[in-house]
C-alpha cells in the first residue's frame, strides 16, 4: 500500500463554492480531481492543460472605445459565417 501525504491550497472562496458544484454533477470529490490532476502531469511530464496569455487583451478597462467596438463587430461577423468554433470561443474566452 502506498503512503498517502497531504496537499494544502487556499482558493478564493466564490471560486470553490462554483468548482465543488460543478464537481459535483460530475460525481467527482475535490480529493480526486487533485489526485488526477497529479497523475496526469506524472504521466505526462507536463501541466496536461494550457497556461499561456491571452493574444489579445480581455479587460475591457485596458482598452480603447475603439477596440472594444473592433472586438464586437468581430464577434458579430463570426457568428454570422461561423468564422470560430465553439472550442475556439471557449478557448478565447478561458
Amino acid at each position: 500500500m502506498n503512503a498517502t501525504a497531504a496537499v494544502y491550497v487556499k482558493v478564493d472562496a466564490s471560486d470553490k463554492k462554483i468548482a465543488e458544484t460543478i464537481m459535483h454533477s460530475l460525481g467527482v470529490t475535490p480529493s480526486s480531481l487533485i489526485q488526477m490532476l497529479y497523475k496526469q502531469v506524472i504521466l505526462k511530464r507536463a501541466i496536461p492543460f494550457d497556461i499561456s496569455l491571452p493574444s489579445k487583451p480581455i479587460a475591457t478597462g485596458d482598452m480603447t472605445e475603439e477596440e472594444i467596438s473592433e472586438l464586437v463587430q468581430e464577434g458579430i461577423d463570426s457568428a454570422k459565417d461561423g468564422t470560430y468554433t465553439s472550442e475556439e470561443i471557449r478557448k478565447m474566452l478561458g
